[in-house]
C-alpha cells in the first residue's frame, strides 16, 4: 500500500507538465484511500518542479535496487 512520503514511478507520461515514465516523485497527499494521489517531482537541487494528482493506476512504488536517471524538465 502507497502511503505519504513514499517514493513513487510514473507508469505512464504525463505531458502537461513535462513527465515521463519512469520519474520518481515522492507521495504528499493519498487520496480517497489509496484511490488517487498527490506526488511531487523535484529537481536534484531540491526544487519542485510539479505536482501531479494521479490516480493509483498512474503509479507504482519504488522497487529495491531501482536507480535513478538525470534529464532536463521540459513542460
Amino acid at each position: 500500500m502507497i502511503k505519504e512520503h513514499d517514493r513513487v514511478v510514473l507508469r505512464e507520461e504525463v505531458p502537461e507538465q513535462g513527465l515521463k515514465t519512469g520519474d520518481v516523485g515522492t507521495v504528499i497527499h493519498v487520496h480517497k484511500k489509496g484511490e488517487a494521489f498527490e506526488v511531487e517531482f523535484v529537481a536534484l537541487d531540491g526544487e519542485t518542479l510539479a505536482i501531479a494528482t494521479l490516480d493509483a493506476s498512474e503509479i507504482r512504488p519504488v522497487q529495491r535496487k531501482e536507480i535513478t536517471h538525470a534529464r532536463l524538465l521540459r513542460a
